[in-house]
């Protein structure tokens, strides 16, 4: 079975480009903002989260610290991928939740690498099946 991988992006370019990086080995979903991004993950309990801060209704570290909050999601590795870059930026995101921080622009050659890299083993092992 395919790693499934949600990812949590406002913007259409960059969910475009992420979305196109990992659909062809695995299964994506997408939600834009906040409230819909926490239903979906709820429903969907995809194996990897990527979560953008910077985001409607809901910024990026809530979204993380609600999705924490939530018992079937407890353990499902978030990765912040963000333009948030300024000193303290990634110990608050790894504060609220996250276990990766990945910074835009994003290195398309790169981005996956880096992605397994956040993953526990198991899923660093069906990542890369």
């Amino acid at each position: 079975m395919k790693l499934s991988i949600f990812i949590i992006e406002d913007n259409e370019q960059n969910m475009y480009l992420l979305t196109y990086l990992l659909e062809e080995k695995y299964t994506v979903y997408q939600a834009f903002n906040g409230p819909s991004g926490i239903a979906i993950a709820k429903e969907k309990r995809p194996d990897v989260i990527l979560l953008d801060i910077q985001l409607p209704e809901m910024d990026g570290y809530a979204i993380a610290a609600a999705l924490r909050a939530s018992g079937d999601l407890m353990e499902t590795p978030i990765i912040a991928v963000t333009s948030y870059a300024m000193v303290g930026d990634r110990e608050r995101i790894m504060a609220a939740g996250a276990t990766g921080y990945i910074e835009k622009p994003i290195d398309p050659d790169m981005f996956i690498s880096q992605m397994i890299s956040f993953l526990p083993e198991p899923l660093k092992t069906k990542a890369s099946a």
